[in-house]
């Protein structure tokens, strides 16, 4: 059974995003640690990277803010090592193609698997074109978490059928960011999603808040939430994890309700 999964096996699943690096490491650190100890169920670590094209200004500036503070890949891997003695729950990497392009996209695959990453999350990469990673992904252990878009139409259950861990259902054309509301029909998508697969699915891109969530979860088996929490490290910088360890838990009870 793919780790992954076992993150939605306890009720509806909260997914919090982080940029790695932002305002720096060290508080990266602590704020998956308390994201953890908060409830979270499975966290999605951003690697930064210069031309962050599915992202709005909010995750490009800290992505810019990383970049800036000395964020590389391979500390970031170091980070992971470390955050492993404690952290067990699920966590993920998403970045971009050129990312893995200039560090060798088998040897970072591996490396993955070698500090227990458990899936990738590329959004550049069309489903189409995912045979340039997936056989790694296959070889080394490594859930390729595949994303559907309200304009996925009919590719969304040839999308489902083969997704690995978790399928990231896009709620809204256009870049990451909060919106204050969410008008895609996300019970039309969801409900193509199950007649192709059992696999969870999880709504992002635009929630902003604990109530957002909760009406998003009533559809989905969880939801993914990374502006809103990226905008409490620019505002808060490294007073922000107990900020975020708070919003985490808001969130989180919200969706245990269902």
């Amino acid at each position: 059974m793919s780790n992954i999964k076992r993150a939605f096996d306890h009720g509806k699943a909260f997914i919090p995003f982080i940029t790695c690096g932002d305002p720096n490491l060290a508080v990266t650190e602590e704020i998956v640690q308390r994201m953890a100890l908060a409830g979270a169920d499975l966290i999605e670590l951003g690697i930064p990277f210069s031309d962050p094209t599915a992202e709005g200004p909010v995750i490009q500036a800290a992505s810019n803010r990383a970049l800036t503070a000395g964020a590389t890949t391979d500390k970031i891997f170091d980070m992971v090592v470390r955050l492993r003695e404690t952290v067990k729950i699920p966590m993920v990497f998403m970045t971009y193609a050129n990312v893995l392009f200039s560090y060798g996209s088998e040897r970072f695959i591996k490396k993955c698997s070698e500090i227990g990453i458990d899936g990738l999350i590329i959004p550049d990469v069309p489903f189409e074109e995912k045979e340039e990673f997936a056989p790694y992904c296959d070889k080394y252990g490594v859930d390729l978490v595949s994303m559907i878009a309200p304009t996925s139409g009919d590719r969304i259950r040839e999308i489902a059928s083969k997704a690995k861990g978790f399928l990231y259902c896009v709620s809204s054309m256009g870049v990451t960011g909060t919106r204050s509301e969410i008008v895609t029909d996300i019970g039309a998508m969801i409900e193509s999603v199950r007649a192709a697969s059992n696999i969870p699915a999880a709504i992002g891109f635009g929630i902003s808040d604990a109530a957002q969530a909760k009406k998003m979860a009533a559809y989905a088996d969880g939801v993914i939430m990374g502006s809103a929490i990226v905008k409490l490290c620019e505002k808060y910088g490294s007073e922000a994890p107990e900020h975020i360890e708070k919003l985490v838990r808001e969130v989180k009870a919200a969706i245990t309700e269902l």
